[in-house]
């Protein structure tokens, strides 16, 4: 048995012992992100070679060949399309998370299951016929299908954590709403979505994080004029090689906006990740 006064020397170490293997593990998940970045700066000389370099000088040449060769329109498609896309799977997901929580929906469990079905089809698997309905509509590189597409494919997964945040509001709160007269409309409108806004923000924040990332469709229905940043980074790797200074310059900026949007609303992200975690 452990003496009173070794207790608080052990709790210590126990403490500093998951402080720093936390730390370090942080630190290796992020080390690829670190060597990114400090590639970007690198001259091509300096970034691919057999021996890492990590004392060099600093360029902003590759940053400068990158916004030469357009980044901008690519990144500008890459905003619309994940940040409209996000609004329109939102407008369409809490109605239906809220008839699929608050309201009493008969077979709830199979419209839940049908939500989460469609993301196990592999989306190459349906590409050729969403390819050719595309096509027919004239609708080929044009951002309009990727809106829809990237607000089809996320629209699942926003019902499925928008009915989780939904469940967590307490009934009594509903029931008092009610009482006092307040229909549906200001029942969600009024009630609802103010109590589960942060919950709409991690979702809105997934959703955006997906639709930015997304790359099969981009590939297959873009050609330039609606192409996203995904598809802009797959145009560094040519028959000659990888250019990794620019590539790494490139996916610097195309990861800058989705950090930047997770780092602004990283405080309304961890409420709405944790609801319901503590009763």
């Amino acid at each position: 048995m452990t003496p009173p006064a070794h207790r608080p020397l052990r709790r210590l170490l126990a403490r500093c012992a998951w402080t720093t293997g936390t730390w370090l593990a942080a630190l290796v998940f992020f080390f690829p992100v670190l060597w990114m970045v400090l590639t970007a700066f690198k001259p091509e000389s300096a970034a691919y070679t057999r021996t890492p370099h990590f004392v060099f000088s600093p360029t902003l040449a590759q940053f400068r060949t990158v916004f030469s060769h357009g980044i901008g329109s690519y990144l500008a498609n890459s905003a619309l399309a994940s940040v409209t896309s996000t609004v329109l799977a939102l407008i369409l997901a809490v109605p239906a998370a809220y008839a699929l929580s608050v309201r009493s929906v008969k077979k709830w469990r199979n419209a839940m299951f049908f939500f989460i079905s469609t993301k196990m089809l592999p989306v190459v698997a349906a590409i050729i016929p969403i390819y050719l309905a595309v096509r027919d509509l004239g609708a080929l590189d044009g951002i309009g299908t990727l809106i829809v597409l990237y607000a089809a494919m996320n629209l699942p997964i926003a019902v499925w954590m928008l009915r989780s945040f939904f469940l967590e509001v307490p009934r009594e709160v509903l029931e008092a709403a009610r009482v006092d007269g307040a229909t549906t409309r200001q029942e969600l409108t009024a009630v609802l979505l103010p109590m589960v806004l942060p919950g709409i923000t991690a979702t809105a924040l997934i959703c955006v994080i997906f639709s930015w990332n997304e790359f099969f469709l981009a590939l297959n229905l873009t050609s330039f004029r609606a192409a996203t940043i995904p598809v802009f980074l797959v145009g560094f790797i040519t028959s000659e090689g990888l250019y990794w200074a620019k590539l790494s310059a490139a996916a610097t900026l195309a990861c800058l906006p989705v950090l930047l949007a997770g780092w602004i609303a990283q405080r309304q992200l961890v409420r709405g990740l944790s609801m319901g975690a503590v009763k």
